[in-house]
């Protein structure tokens, strides 16, 4: 019986979990891959899942290609607001221990179901094709720590190891669209998580205290500068502070500050660069306030730029045009987002090639860029708007695998 890949997705998208607490989602995977009769292991790096086809000769012959297939599962913090009839109302508890609404506001509800839909294809079409293919169901993208948990806990070990590592993501692009390039896919990043030490007291006293508040808007505000006037214009740097926490009353100064920042460059040495200017600036704010202590400066995560190897991506690119014209697969340029996709290639010495694939209804988008509107009506992934168009994205998402799995897998 053929999957209902349209019913998995919009129930996957009902119900999206936090990342590392994906076992819901882990479970309707399960279910997926035993009624394929996929061989599969749960648990890999908490809540992680890996699957293998494998598809050699029984005669013990030259063993095939070994391609890995990626997908990412978990959901984000955010309240949805996209009207759909589907729409999440999840809720969750975040790392801090609070109550927060869940949503798949970047569409790994759409990579996971083109993943069980593409291994589908792949079972049927055994007779067609030799070789290995492992699908990893990876969790905690949105934390930068699920591929190198998976990999801390052996899946590198205890699965074959990568000729080649795939992997797509849906984006706000025409349906239909194929976005890749050669080189730096997707930008590096940091998140950095910075402490601002004043000391509390009235707020009817404030002479009396080292304001963490103004010290940390003062920050916030010259950290605008690192891109605005100490980046090259034609250098891509971001420096984004996503969240300010401080104080739990009107009256009560508070005796500190944190700032979470995502901090997105191209190379290590523009990290390098920013990193210095970033930490120039909070600690200058913090003498400037006249704080006493020292601020603390935490590396809560790392990821290194996403970089398509060239002669594989020329080779997928070529079979994406054979498979659905050539006017359809472009150069998206490089995207300041960053994914942590590169650690399984990286750790097995391997190429990758990861693209992107649209999720717009094609008029619609066309007749946003007429108006010159998509910024403003096109929602973008992240966003509480943001939703692909169901079909035919879902279809198109299959059919890439697909391609990209039958390219570097061997033909009988």
């Amino acid at each position: 019986m053929a999957l209902d890949l349209d019913a998995i997705y919009t129930d996957l998208h009902r119900h999206p979990e936090l990342s590392f607490q994906e076992t819901r989602t882990a479970g309707v995977i399960a279910q997926r891959l035993t009624e394929l009769g996929i061989e599969f292991e749960e648990g890999i790096g908490r809540t992680g899942l890996a699957a293998v086809i494998r598809n050699d000769d029984a005669d013990g012959g030259e063993r095939g290609p070994v391609v890995w297939l990626r997908a990412d599962m978990d959901g984000l913090p955010v309240e949805e607001r996209t009207g759909l009839a589907y729409a999440s109302t999840a809720r969750g508890v975040d790392p801090q221990g609070l109550d927060v609404p869940v949503m798949h506001a970047c569409g790994h509800d759409m990579h996971v179901t083109a993943l069980l839909g593409a291994l589908e294809r792949l079972v049927a079409t055994t007779d067609e094709w030799r070789g290995t293919v492992v699908a990893v169901f990876q969790p905690a993208e949105e934390y930068g720590a699920g591929s190198q948990a998976m990999i801390a806990d052996g899946v590198l070990d205890r699965f074959p190891r990568p000729d080649i590592v795939l992997g797509q993501h849906v984006t706000p692009l025409p349906a239909g669209t194929i976005g890749v390039r050669p080189g730096t896919q997707m930008a590096a990043s940091d998140g950095l998580r910075v402490t601002l030490l004043g000391r509390g007291g009235h707020g009817s006293r404030p002479q009396a205290t080292i304001d963490p508040v103004v010290m940390a808007a003062a920050t916030v505000m010259r950290l605008q500068t690192v891109v605005s006037r100490e980046t090259d214009p034609r250098d891509v740097a971001v420096v984004t502070v996503g969240s300010i926490h401080a104080g739990l009353k009107n009256n009560i100064i508070p005796a500190e500050a944190v700032l979470e920042l995502s901090l997105r460059y191209p190379d290590d040495e523009a990290r390098a660069r920013v990193l210095e200017k970033v930490e120039r600036i909070v600690r200058a704010e913090a003498q400037a306030s006249g704080a006493e202590e020292e601020p603390v400066i935490k590396v809560d995560h790392s990821l290194p730029p996403t970089i398509n190897d060239e002669e594989a991506t020329a080779r997928l690119r070529a079979a994406f045009a054979r498979a659905f014209g050539d006017e359809k697969v472009v150069d998206p340029g490089m995207f300041t987002g960053s994914e942590d996709v590169s650690w399984f290639a990286r750790e097995a010495g391997v190429p990758l090639v990861f693209w992107f694939w649209g999720g717009v209804d094609p008029q619609v988008y066309a007749d946003a860029a007429a108006s010159g509107s998509i910024e403003r009506d096109i929602p973008t992934n992240h966003s509480p708007f943001f939703a692909p168009l169901l079909q035919p994205t879902l279809d198109n998402g299959v059919a890439n695998l697909v391609t990209a799995a039958r390219e570097f897998l061997a033909a009988r």
